[in-house]
């Protein structure tokens, strides 16, 4: 019952935006559905007259009723107008918040998520809102207006018909709260099994080009076969609760429905009744159960609506971990100096102590090379000072202020990143350079991959800047991406410059061009580099050398290759060798 008050709660703030549409929505949604409730009424009006015969008062009767037909029909285009501005607003703003409290998650986050899961809870949800909202409003308030218009009427007709009806309502509605509990319980067990499948779906088409170099597209529809058996489990389960339903609260309004017929049928056959009650009893039978059917198919939708709007809507449940000041401070400029002050930091699911009292200094336009093994703390020691995360002890500086006293928007915009692995969008080259900056020109595109050693590649292109890349720059060679990286990080004139360097996996002449690059661009800039070849430490002012989450060497090349015993020593004379 909690989490279904906090959907609810959640779902209407979203939908109560526009306060005076709402207002407007359920005044003339109920109001269409009252003026057609009113017609089984006429219906007595009618068998009185025809049994009186007075053709003037029928003719007139029947111009009323056409009159309120179309006034109900104009009520209901409205209705259904007034409920759509609601929603086009409700699923936009539901859609933009939720995705940026996606955006605003921490690194942690989104290391452990699943692409394909997101996406289906996403596009479900935002359709279940739609489906939500239909069921809760237009099914529900039509069965409410109509059972109190029949209420009211049938209670100054004979009490018991009104009793009947309203005891027939009760159990319905309370056997409908049973199975529909049993309905959202199975749909929620097979939304699990309907991402897992997505998730299997969009792993292979992100990861495609690799399942070809392995040949494993057998392994991969073996794969999705296996995820199927409990999906297909589930599936049954779920949609023979339908089956369940449409027995059980069929049998009870059939039931019903004989029991006040038998009875109004009892009460004409010995006079106590007229013809035109008996029509007036049977006009809102036929007019209030089949809407009764209605608020169980209703009930059906929420159920299944309900399941994907709550974990569409858990999305927002994510807390944000390393969050940002209330205060926060905002400067100007930074003249980029640096420190790690007794730094040590343990993942929370991972590698603990990760860093251990790590002390570190960076001058203004110094450039720094971390060296180190793998897991030696070299990437954690950056992620810190991007604020992917926050550290267990210690603190990090920029020129004297705490990093944590700065939004992480406000940081990282000092801060220009040339990842390891650059992930580019599935759009032109000119619009992968050019994301680096706000309202960027032509012109500075082709400067910035000009100091990239990248202009030349793309004039030779057919389409040249308008080159499409493909997804995550599959299109692309490895060199090629880490040059549109650079240029892009140059465009965004960072005061700070970090480059995750990869180039062992490239071939001289492209190495060349990366690290002539970079050298470039990151002249007078304080760079920190974390050196996977030793050839890129080489240019850098210092080089600091990790190991176990600790900094075990500090010094110039020529210093560390003077200590023979030392790991930098050992890991030039491998790489020397090689």
């Amino acid at each position: 019952m909690k989490n279904l008050l906090k959907t609810f709660r959640v779902f209407y703030a979203f939908v109560t935006r526009k306060r005076l549409w709402f207002v407007f929505f359920i005044f003339i949604t109920v109001l269409t559905n009252a003026l057609s409730a009113s017609l089984p009424y006429f219906y007595k009006l009618f068998a009185d007259a025809i049994e009186i015969g007075d053709l003037d008062f029928l003719l007139n009767l029947l111009i009323l009723m056409v009159v309120i037909m179309f006034f109900a029909l104009i009520a209901h285009m409205m209705s259904f107008y007034s409920g759509d501005v609601l929603m086009f607003d409700a699923s936009v703003n539901a859609r933009k918040k939720i995705f940026k409290h996606l955006q605003d998650l921490d690194f942690a986050f989104h290391t452990q998520k699943s692409t394909g899961s997101l996406i289906s809870a996403i596009k479900r949800g935002d359709g279940a809102m739609w489906s939500l909202f239909h069921s809760t409003h237009h099914r529900f308030l039509d069965v409410i207006v109509r059972f109190s218009v029949m209420t009211f009427v049938l209670s100054s007709l004979d009490i018991r018909i009104m009793l009947v009806t309203t005891t027939s309502f009760i159990v319905t509605l309370f056997a409908t709260r049973y199975l529909v509990d049993i309905n959202i319980k199975a749909r929620k067990r097979h939304n699990d099994e309907e991402d897992n499948i997505s998730s299997i779906i969009v792993d292979n088409l992100v990861g495609f080009e690799t399942v070809k170099l392995f040949a494993r597209e057998r392994f991969e529809l073996l794969r999705l076969d296996r995820a199927f058996a409990p999906w297909l489990k589930y599936g049954w389960k779920y949609v023979n609760t339908f089956r369940l339903i449409d027995g059980s609260v069929g049998s009870i309004i059939n039931i019903s429905i004989f029991i006040i017929l038998y009875y109004t049928l009892h009460m004409t056959h010995t006079f106590q009744m007229g013809v035109g009650e008996f029509v007036l009893v049977l006009g809102f039978v036929n007019s209030v159960y089949p809407s009764l059917w209605e608020l169980i198919y209703g009930f059906r939708d929420v159920g299944k609506s309900y399941a994907d709007v709550e974990k569409y809507f858990s999305l927002l449940d994510h807390t944000i971990e390393v969050k940002d000041p209330n205060n926060a401070v905002f400067l100007d400029n930074i003249k980029g100096e640096i420190r790690y002050e007794k730094l040590s930091f343990s993942y929370k699911q991972g590698k603990k102590d990760a860093l251990n009292h790590v002390n570190l200094y960076i001058r203004q336009g110094q450039s720094i090379a971390l060296v180190g093994k793998s897991g030696s703390g070299k990437t954690t020691l950056v992620k810190l000072l991007m604020r992917f995360y926050d550290p267990t002890k210690g603190n990090i500086t920029i020129d004297g202020v705490d990093i944590k006293s700065m939004t992480k928007s406000h940081l990282r915009s000092f801060i220009g990143v040339v990842p390891q692995e650059p992930v580019l969008f599935n759009n032109t080259l000119a619009y992968n350079i050019g994301y680096g900056k706000t309202n960027v020109t032509k012109k500075e595109i082709v400067a910035a991959a000009k100091m990239a050693n990248l202009h030349e590649f793309i004039e030779q292109l057919p389409k040249g800047y308008h080159t499409n890349v493909g997804e995550r720059g599959i299109k692309l060679s490895g060199g090629q991406k880490q040059r549109v990286a650079i240029a892009r990080m140059m465009l965004s004139d960072p005061d700070i410059i970090i480059f995750d360097e990869a180039t062992s996996q490239l071939d001289s002449e492209n190495e060349k061009k990366i690290q002539d690059a970079f050298w470039k661009v990151s002249k007078d800039k304080t760079t920190i580099i974390i050196a996977h070849r030793l050839s890129t430490a080489l240019k850098a002012d210092r080089i600091v050398v990790m190991d176990e989450g600790k900094i075990v060497e500090n010094g110039s090349h020529k210093e560390l290759l003077s200590k023979k015993d030392g790991i930098y020593a050992k890991l030039w004379k491998l790489q020397t060798l090689n």
